[in-house]
């Protein structure tokens, strides 16, 4: 199977130079690498500085920029119309009957969550076809990253929760509200087109999770506000079950006695509480380049700064993020929470699912067969980690 690395982070840090620059380590290393952009404002082309129009992107196709290494920037529009036919067309009709133009409704039907939704088909149908043997995902910023990683979970609950009650209701109410009035309900083409895409989808999920196929590579600055954000992004996506195995520290000032002083010494601080933040995770580290990093021949000496001769591929840590043991005749879940507080902390119960609450955040945990016939018990926070005991009903 494929070996996928998603790099992540702040919007600004230079996640596409990193992931870049990783994917060209990886290529010269031997395997075959697909570097593919997750972020609706596409920036790999200009990465790689390819000649391409303001807004041309080989129509959202893999297209080769270096030997065995494949860019892709998905194109929302062209996909739209090859996966989601039919609910693109049921959704511009909605919109166009409140009075918009069709122009402005056919832009609005292509709803948030779309391109997600494409790329985890695109990452889904590479892995099954085993086209590549390593796949870079640049990013979008933090926010739009967990809900790429989420939205498996989140289509999974809609399918087995909604998806038959609303279209059993659509079948029942359609005629019904055709005689009332000229109001568009979703017909079977529309149900039948989710139910494909879901198919294709199928099996995405335990790959994103897999410790021994996907890691997370978080891109930070040494400033303060960055650092924040890093700390909670690592937080979520241990939540979502997916390990980091890298954290890169980049743009770092060199030591100077000049205008930069100040700043070399406020990163120098931020850098090493970075190291003492995410231990055991490794920290590497990227310096300012004298110019931009844009280019082959830049990205290159960005990859050799990064990685050197060692494997870009490896795995530099597989401590997974949660994890279930027998404890005093029952189970204990154990969920890694970094950088958290227990009054920051919702669990819910419902069935055979674990609902765990971060802030914004939710991150539902399918419970295995012998976890769930017991019921929930005590739930403390024991340094970063959260643990959740699961006991007989009559203890």
């Amino acid at each position: 199977m494929a070996r996928i690395i998603l790099v992540s982070g702040k919007g600004g840090v230079g996640k596409t130079t990193v992931a870049a620059a990783t994917a060209l380590a990886s290529a010269r290393r031997g395997y075959r690498t697909l570097v593919m952009s997750l972020d609706i404002a596409h920036s790999l082309a200009d990465s790689f500085d390819l000649e391409l129009g303001l807004f041309d992107q080989k129509r959202g196709l893999p297209t080769q920029v270096a030997e065995r290494l494949d860019m892709q920037e998905i194109d929302v529009r062209e996909e739209v119309e090859r996966y989601w036919g039919d609910v693109y067309r049921y959704l511009a009709l909605v919109f166009s009957t409140t009075g918009l133009s069709h122009v402005v409704a056919e832009e609005l039907a292509i709803i948030p969550g779309m391109e997600d939704v494409i790329a985890l088909l695109y990452l889904n149908q590479y892995v099954g076809q085993k086209d590549y043997d390593v796949i870079v995902l640049d990013c979008a910023p933090t926010g739009e990253s967990l809900r790429f990683v989420s939205m498996p979970t989140t289509l999974e609950w809609y399918m087995r929760r909604l998806f038959k009650f609303e279209r059993s209701v659509a079948r029942v109410a359609r005629p019904v509200m055709k005689a009332m009035a000229d109001i568009p309900l979703p017909d079977d083409s529309y149900f039948a087109a989710i139910e494909r895409l879901f198919r294709r989808l199928e099996g995405i999920e335990q790959v994103l999770v897999d410790p021994e196929v996907t890691s997370v590579r978080l891109v930070t600055n040494a400033e303060k506000m960055v650092v924040r954000e890093t700390q909670r992004a690592y937080m979520y996506f241990s939540m979502y079950g997916m390990i980091t195995d890298q954290v890169i520290i980049n743009r770092l000032f060199p030591d100077s006695d000049g205008y930069f002083s100040q700043w070399a010494k406020t990163q120098a601080r931020h850098a090493a509480d970075i190291t003492e933040y995410f231990r055991p995770v490794p920290v590497a580290r990227l310096p300012l380049f004298a110019d931009e990093v844009i280019g082959r021949d830049r990205l290159e000496e960005a990859a050799l700064q990064l990685y050197g001769d060692s494997d870009p591929a490896q795995f530099y840590l597989k401590e997974p993020p949660y994890s279930f043991a027998k404890d005093n005749g029952g189970y204990r879940l154990e969920l890694n929470l970094p950088f958290v507080h227990k009054e920051d902390i919702d669990v819910t119960r419902e069935a055979d699912e674990l609902a765990v609450r971060v802030g914004s955040f939710k991150r539902h945990v399918s419970l295995p067969r012998t976890v769930a016939r017991l019921k929930t018990g005590s739930a403390r926070m024991d340094g970063a980690q959260l643990r959740i005991q699961f006991v007989e009903e009559n203890v």
